[in-house]
């Protein structure tokens, strides 16, 4: 069982070497790597270069994140696909433990599984709400999904045959692509295998998006789920949790 790890990139020099080797050192399993780079000018080329043939990499303009994850799922080879941010990384172990799952299950179209989310430095924080999102995967699906987005991105992967059944992401969305494919599994009939296991970090900070514009996320999160829940109630749920989190969000930042 192969993995393709789709790395789409800008900017990032300060944390994409850490993305990078997060992957390369995952012990265990068939991996490749591919570096999806929106043409850094940030000294990210020359990180990429110093790989050699460990990893696969272009670095060329395009039309943003969603583009440059499409461009790297496109060339997929593997058996299971995931794409990692360039400032997030996965923890120790955690491509065994996806792999393990997936033998397990082999009905399975996709596997999520707990985080941690850190800052800049790689320190822990908002702990509370890691911990909120991992109740509410407990509650089950679809309907923890109708009211927040609880699954955590980098802990996702998901099965080749998932491209040719619901498609690539939806490049219109700049902020919730994630949401609208894990909302589309769910509208074919296919609910995640969720692990309790840590698979990633998911990092916060000044310049990622969950960082510096997270109300512009919380609107489009919205229009997203109304693309795929009917109902009135939920949608009101849905609204007034994004808006107590809204509100949390302004008074830690």
């Amino acid at each position: 069982m192969k993995f393709f790890i789709v790395i789409p990139s800008y900017n990032q020099a300060q944390f994409i070497r850490e993305t990078i080797d997060s992957v390369l050192s995952q012990q265990g399993v068939e991996k490749e790597v591919l570096v999806v780079d929106g043409g850094s000018t940030d000294g990210t080329v020359e990180i990429l270069r110093s790989y050699g043939e460990a990893i696969h990499w272009v670095s060329e303009k395009d039309r943003g994140q969603t583009d440059a994850i499409n461009k790297g799922l496109r060339r997929a080879t593997g058996d299971i696909v995931a794409y990692l941010n360039s400032d997030d990384y996965y923890l120790p172990g955690a491509l065994v433990k996806v792999r393990e799952a997936f033998e397990s299950h082999p009905e399975a179209l996709w596997v999520t599984g707990d985080g941690i989310i850190v800052d800049a430095h790689g320190k822990r924080i908002q702990q509370p709400i890691a911990l909120y999102k991992k109740l509410w995967r407990k509650v089950g699906f679809p309907q923890s999904l109708y009211v927040m987005n609880c699954i955590i991105q980098p802990s996702t992967f998901w099965r080749k045959e998932a491209l040719e059944q619901v498609g690539f992401f939806d490049e219109r969305k700049h902020y919730t692509m994630d949401y609208d494919y894990w909302l589309r599994l769910l509208s074919k009939g296919h609910k995640p295998l969720v692990l309790s296991d840590k698979l990633s970090a998911f990092r916060i900070h000044g310049e990622s998006k969950g960082g510096s514009r997270f109300e512009a996320q919380f609107r489009e999160d919205y229009e997203t789920l109304c693309q795929y829940c009917s109902s009135k109630f939920l949608r009101f749920l849905h609204r007034v949790h994004n808006g107590m989190i809204v509100s949390v969000y302004r008074l830690i930042k």
